[in-house]
């Protein structure tokens, strides 16, 4: 049996042909919920065979971003630009604002770190309040992953309106905030305030690889210029048109994920975990000996996800309403 978690375990989640080559004898089909995305995905129609013989439409491209800065409260859909997911956008960033000192508000998505690390020697990476932070860059996930942590919308307004009046940039990942609406800043026409969206975790399609960026309008345009002009795929296109334009669907899933996260909890409880945090898309729970409970899980076709630097803490996702007595049994067992 293996006594630690695989390397990719620990990168990010999401990594389900690792742990099926480290647990061969596990039932099949796993269960993961490593990634923290809506186990009920959005169902509707795809691109059509005619549209993914030829290149994307750029007409089709605007109507995305138009309907999609409708769903985000933008008015001005030219501050929304379309890209391959917000794990590309962030990743783009520290080349484009770089520069000078860079704080990121711990703990953080791996990702933002990787980045910014290798773009900037000047890394701020163990802050707890960003009201104190002088940095020229300040990175921060709202909702946070891993933890959950909610900075509210008027704070997080003041900060970066502050923030940018000094020249300041402030970088505000809401890949999670579907679940959470009333902290989103987005809509805000902050001059030195970038947002991330992703389309993926709320809609259940992160293989889609579509997500957003929303700055100013000068910024958003020289974005999207540098991503020519194709970003994302005709699929991409698709699903976001329909999926962004369902009000009806993005009120019943809300409603739905909560009620799922809070039978998820009672059945962490009922297990012996202790739910410290997260939100409606994953949990974040203490455990005494997490790595030895994300084996004992895998052993069972399950995987979650843990983290190298705190092992007592594990991610949990939601499992579907067909998976969730077996999520309940691997608990139990």
């Amino acid at each position: 049996m293996a006594s630690v978690p695989t390397i990719g375990a620990f990168r990010h989640g999401g990594r389900l042909r690792e742990a099926t080559a480290a647990h061969p004898h596990a039932p099949r089909p796993w269960l993961d919920l490593s990634t923290g995305i809506n186990p009920e995905p959005w169902a509707g129609p795809r691109a059509s065979a005619d549209d993914l013989r030829y290149l994307p439409d750029p007409q089709g491209l605007a109507e995305l971003e138009v309907i999609a800065a409708r769903a985000f409260g933008v008015v001005d859909p030219g501050r929304v630009a379309a890209v391959s997911g917000a794990e590309a956008a962030l990743r783009l960033l520290p080349g484009l604002i770089g520069g000078g000192t860079v704080a990121l508000l711990d703990p953080i998505y791996g990702g933002h770190a990787e980045a910014w690390a290798s773009f900037s020697p000047n890394r701020l990476v163990s802050l707890e309040d960003p009201r104190t932070v002088h940095a020229d860059v300040l990175v921060l996930v709202n909702p946070n992953n891993p933890d959950g942590r909610r900075i509210d919308r008027e704070t997080l307004a003041a900060l970066a309106a502050e923030r940018s009046d000094q020249g300041r940039w402030t970088v505000v990942d809401e890949s999670f905030v579907e679940v959470a609406p009333e902290l989103s800043v987005a809509d805000l026409e902050i001059d030195r305030l970038i947002t991330l969206r992703s389309f993926g975790k709320f809609y259940g399609l992160p293989g889609a690889r579509l997500g957003f960026l929303i700055g100013n309008k000068i910024f958003s345009r020289e974005f999207r210029l540098l991503l020519g002009d194709w970003p994302v795929s005709a699929d991409a296109i698709a699903l976001g048109r329909s999926a962004y334009a369902d009000e009806v669907w993005r009120q019943a899933t809300r409603t739905w994920l909560a009620k799922q996260a809070a039978k998820v909890d009672a059945a962490l409880v009922d297990a012996g975990f202790s739910v410290v945090g997260g939100c409606d898309l994953f949990r974040w729970v203490e455990v005494p000996d997490a790595h030895a409970m994300f084996i004992r899980l895998c052993e069972r076709g399950v995987l979650t996800r843990p983290f190298a630097d705190r092992p007592d803490r594990l991610r949990i996702g939601l499992p579907s309403r067909n998976d969730f007595k077996r999520f309940q049994k691997a608990l139990q067992a």
